[in-house]
């Protein structure tokens, strides 16, 4: 096997042709035997993308390293799957976490959904929703571990540290991996999506973080058949945020919960009429924290994203009450198996 690599800018585009290679240089891409044997090398800084088979399909994935970590063994990974609709550069460019990754010094992988067409439109198979991604019964679990199998493949990751992050459609994926691949995944940080299946078996504590708002237009916080997407007569249906949430605490042995913080925006700027309340549930089991940012006033986008005000009619109000980027981070780095 041979592989060929073009680079741009600031993306390395790698194709995957054959089965073997002795490619070696920094920032190009290996086989899954050569880069397995030479493991210790890193990838350079920046955003690579990358193609692998999985399950018959060609998938892709961006990967952004930060800069700055000559000296460490082996890095934290986020994954973070975009939403509904969506696709990973789009994801990778409103959700800041390229910004704290650099401060903080993870890895964060942007996985590609599945679609008709290429890298547009593109869903998530969270278990009852989304669109071409569960109606064929995509495996995007496994597509998940391949990458994360693959990533660890190109450049040093603590395994320890392996969290999941995601938006809408994104963050059931989350929520499914935290069910499914309990084994892989440490935690999880779901913004405005539930957890959206009825199968629930964790093989072990994972410590979860949900943002949502109960003012969602689009993804209804208390459940219940939502509005057809965009141009569409496609709904999915939701099942209520507290619903799975209550799940892991149970799972997790988590006690009664209290609220730890509470954040409300000042009249006269883009906040106006808008809460946060964190509210944190006690004594759970180890590596099985649970915490949920229930806000009001507040619509489907990602917060801390103003570029959502654009899509206001569609997905309601957009906030910087709080960050996801930052509160995703801070959950999870918490966080070690």
């Amino acid at each position: 096997m041979r592989t060929t690599a073009r680079l741009g800018r600031s993306r390395g585009i790698v194709w995957l042709l054959c089965a073997s290679a002795t490619v070696s240089q920094p920032g190009v891409a290996q086989s899954a035997s050569a880069a397995a044997a030479t493991v210790a090398q890193k990838l350079a800084p920046g955003d690579h993308t990358f193609r692998i088979e999985h399950a018959g399909r060609n998938r892709e994935y961006i990967v952004h390293l930060p800069a700055g970590t000559d000296n460490v063994k082996a890095l934290p990974i986020l994954l973070a799957f975009h939403g509904g609709g969506g696709e990973a550069e789009q994801y990778q460019q409103s959700a800041g976490l390229d910004a704290v990754a650099d401060r903080e010094k993870f890895v964060v992988v942007y996985p590609y959904g599945m679609g008709v067409l290429p890298r547009r439109l593109l869903t998530w198979n969270a278990g009852e929703c989304c669109g071409l991604a569960m109606n064929r019964n995509v495996d995007d679990v496994g597509f998940a571990v391949a990458v994360l199998d693959d990533v660890m493949r190109r450049t040093p990751i603590d395994k320890g540290r392996v969290y999941a992050t995601g938006h809408s459609n994104g963050a059931m994926m989350s929520y499914r991996l935290a069910a499914e691949r309990a084994d892989r995944i440490v935690a999880i940080a779901a913004v405005a999506g539930a957890y959206n299946q009825e199968t629930f078996a964790p093989s072990r504590p994972v410590a979860v973080l949900d943002i949502h708002s109960v003012s969602d237009p689009r993804a209804l916080y208390n459940g219940g058949m939502g509005p057809a997407f965009p141009g569409t007569s496609v709904q999915s249906s939701h099942r209520p945020v507290l619903t799975g949430i209550n799940r892991f605490t149970r799972n997790n042995k988590c006690a009664d919960s209290t609220v730890t913080e509470t954040r409300t925006g000042q009249a006269g700027t883009n906040n106006a009429g808008q809460s946060a309340t964190l509210i944190t549930w006690k004594r759970c089991a180890a590596g099985g924290a649970v915490a949920h940012w229930k806000l009001t006033g507040v619509g489907h986008g990602w917060p801390g994203d103003m570029s959502a005000a654009a899509r206001e009619r569609i997905i309601g109000k957009p906030t910087t009450l709080i960050s996801a980027a930052e509160e995703v981070w801070k959950f999870v780095s918490k966080v070690k198996r």
